[in-house]
Formats: C-alpha cells, structure tokens, sequence
C-alpha cells in the first residue's frame, strides 16, 4: 500500500496545484487510503515530533521555533502552508518526501488546530509539545474554553518527551497537574508585563478580584519575558537576562518569541554545552512575522501593517503595539466559518485607543456590528462598506501619506491579501 499510496499522493498534489486546487486535498486523499502514511513517515525522524497547539499564535510560533532550530544546524520539516488540520500535514509531506516516501529531516514542528491536534496525536505521538493559550476564540466550534482545555490536556497526554506549558494561563499551567511522565517546562511573564498580557480569566475578572487569587504560587520558567522595547525585547534564561533586537512587530508575537525559545531550548538542551544561544538569539532577532500575523507592508511608499485579531486579548494587544494617533485605521470584522460565527467577544475590547483619531473605513460582513461597537465607546467612525475590495481601495486611496493600519479576522485578512496582490506598489517588508 506505501508504495502505491506516496506516487498517488504526489500526483493528486500536482494536479491541485494546476488546477488552483486547495492544499490539503492531496492529504485527505492519502489519509483515505492509506491511513499510516504519517506515523510511518514521521516516525523515522532522530529528534521526532513537536507539536504547537493554542487558539492564539500558533502560526507565528511555530515559525519561530523552525527558525530557531535551523540555526542550530537541524534539518526541519513542517506545515508550512499553515493547513493546521491532520489532511494539511499530511498534504506537506507528499511535498516533501521522495517517490518511496522517505523524508529527509531530523524533527517536525508542526502547528496543529486544537481540534486536529487530538487526531494526530493519537496517531503520532509527540516527543515535544508547545501549549500556548487558552482564550475565547471560536465559541460556536470548541464550546467553552475548558473543553479547549481539555482538547490541550489530550496532547499533552500523548507527549512522550518534554511539555512546554504557559505559565501565565492558569488552564494551560493546570495541565501539568495531570501529567505522569512527562518533563514540564514552562515559559512565562516578568510580573511588570501581566497587566498588558491579560488571559481569559483576567480579562472577566470583576475589579479588585484578581483571577490568580488562591492559585498556587506559579513555577520557576524556563524562559522569561522580562522586558518588551520597540523593536528590542529582553529574555531571561539560565540566570541571564540577554537583550536581542526584534523584527516582529506587536508585543503579543513578544511573548510567542518566549515560547519558541523555550522549545527551541528543549530540543536542544538548555545547558551552555548543547545549545549555541549566540546563535539562537540571532536567529530570533531576525524572524519576520509569519503570512498576515503583524505583518508589515509598503503601498504606495507608506507602511501597512496587517493585525490578525481572533478575540478579545487578540485585539488589545494588537491595539497596544500601535501609538494611538499618526495612524489611518481600517478594521474588516468578518464572520465566515474560519473566523467563528459569534461575534459578540468585540463588546469585551477597549477601543479607548481609537477615540481621538477614529476609524477611517469599516469593512466585511459584520462592519455594520463594528460600527455599532465603536459608537458605544464614543469611537468617530468613517464609511462602512460591508465589501471588502471597494472599502480597501477607498482605505488607501483617501489616506494617502500617512502610515496605515488594517485590524482583520482571518478570511477578511485573506481578502485584503488577495486584493493587495493585485497593486504592483505593494512590498512586504522583511
């Protein structure tokens, strides 16, 4: 069936690609007939497999921690495609492997949907894992955030090796509790920073009722966020605080940058002798944001900065890595399946930020709820255009001169990607 299975897989992603066709239907295909393909494939890697889960950052991580390793000499495959489904990965590595299905790599760091994640893991136990957050994204699909939990729990579970854990999100730091064999890191916050990374239960907590009231006094972190500059962050690990320039922008890819750092590190080893840090800190310091997370554009000679926002500490945060005036703001609220079909988590973001220079275009399907949102926190408010194409070349055309700014759920970023693509002046600044 192997022999069969990679040349049929290979054919169908060719296929696809001609066609324009979807990237994980070459995956689907191989997972239908030949179910083993990843757990043969992926089970003759030396380093094995590190998984990355969470409902917030896991596409920017997982580049980070891919980056991070190659510059210690490693050989990585991963989902590149950002198909975080179990099809997805398997679609990535028909692209990889040779015709007898042989894969050339010394680890996968893969990304995996939360949901997804629990498939494969049954399948492909781990050796490292990665859990970042657990916040309210995606109600209508997950349910509450704890059975989200408990989906991050499951993956762990099957974690042969190390779990690296966030220890400033008390559902994520809980499932160390529930762990037998396995080694637990963690990453985590300088006590200054908790109040501008705010999780779940902060963000719901009633004023002057901390949500970490009666938890347990939290562990010793691997790696620590200790200070976020403008373009600079500091570290601290193994007694030292170390300072490296940052090219990712937004200080929420600041703490994912703690996270990557602290896999990296237990892939690695953490000691002086296995990891050369010089080289990982350079490695860090030179990471671009991944396709449409952060990322910062020129058009038109001005700077443009997509900011994926998924819930409520998505969108804070993204608002805090931005001044609050000098910038034309457009926001794109869409509600497709991707972007989760309940849009009421915008009634728990403060859009104080917005008030003096307003928003100058509101787009997508839900620009009508946006508008209504803004009005409620006194926000002035430009055109709503539910069309997104129309909306972005109005956004561009009318705030000529001046940097620019676009807040977007995930199909309305892929939107305004597309229709950026199409303008010649557009450059993606590295």
């Amino acid at each position: 069936m192997f022999s069969f299975s990679v040349p049929l897989g290979k054919l169908v992603r060719r296929a696809s690609r001609l066609r324009g066709g979807g990237s994980a239907l070459p995956g689907l295909v191989v997972e239908k007939i030949d179910p083993g393909f990843m757990r043969r494939t992926l089970s003759t890697l030396p380093h094995g497999v590190a998984v990355v889960s969470g409902t917030n950052g896991k596409t920017t991580t997982t580049k980070m921690v891919v980056e991070l390793l190659e510059s210690q000499g490693l050989k990585v495959f991963t989902n590149r495609t950002g198909s975080n489904f179990t099809r997805g990965v398997a679609a990535a590595l028909l692209g990889e492997v040779d015709w007898r299905g042989r894969l050339k790599a010394d680890i996968a760091v893969l990304e995996l949907d939360e949901a997804h994640a629990v498939h494969f893991v049954n399948s492909v136990p781990p050796r490292y894992c990665l859990l970042l957050n657990v916040l309210r994204d995606q109600l209508d699909r997950f349910g509450e955030i704890d059975k989200t939990a408990q989906l991050l729990q499951h993956i762990a579970a099957k974690t042969t090796g190390t779990v690296v854990l966030n220890r400033e999100d008390p559902r994520v730091a809980r499932i160390a509790e529930t762990l037998t064999g396995q080694e637990v890191r963690y990453f985590g916050l300088d006590d200054s920073l908790l109040g501008t990374f705010p999780n779940d239960d902060d963000m719901r907590a009633a004023p002057g009722s901390p949500a970490t009231a009666g938890l347990p006094e939290k562990p010793a972190a691997d790696v620590v966020l200790r200070k976020v500059g403008a373009d600079s962050a500091d570290f601290e690990y193994d007694g030292v605080t170390v300072t490296t320039g940052m090219k990712l922008r937004g200080v929420y890819n600041i703490f994912n940058a703690a996270a990557a750092l602290a896999l990296a590190r237990s892939i690695c080893g953490s000691g002086a002798a296995t990891a050369d840090h010089e080289s990982l800190l350079e490695a860090l310091s030179q990471v671009a944001p991944a396709f449409g997370r952060g990322e910062s554009l020129t058009v038109d000679g001005q700077p443009l900065d997509l900011v994926l926002v998924k819930n409520p500490s998505g969108f804070r945060l993204g608002l805090k890595s931005f001044p609050a005036g000098g910038y034309a703001t457009m926001i794109a609220i869409n509600d497709n399946y991707a972007d989760g079909r309940d849009m009421s988590w915008l009634w728990d973001v403060e859009f104080d930020s917005l008030r003096e220079e307003g928003v100058d275009q509101l787009t997508g399907s839900r620009a009508y709820d946006m508008a209504l949102r803004l009005q409620y926190d006194d926000v002035p408010t430009g055109a709503v255009q539910p069309e997104i194409a129309p909306a972005l070349a109005a956004f561009i055309r009318e705030a000529q001169g001046k940097p620019k700014r676009i807040f977007c759920t995930y199909t309305a970023m892929l939107a305004i990607r597309r229709e950026l693509s199409k303008i010649t002046t557009v450059e993606v600044v590295s």
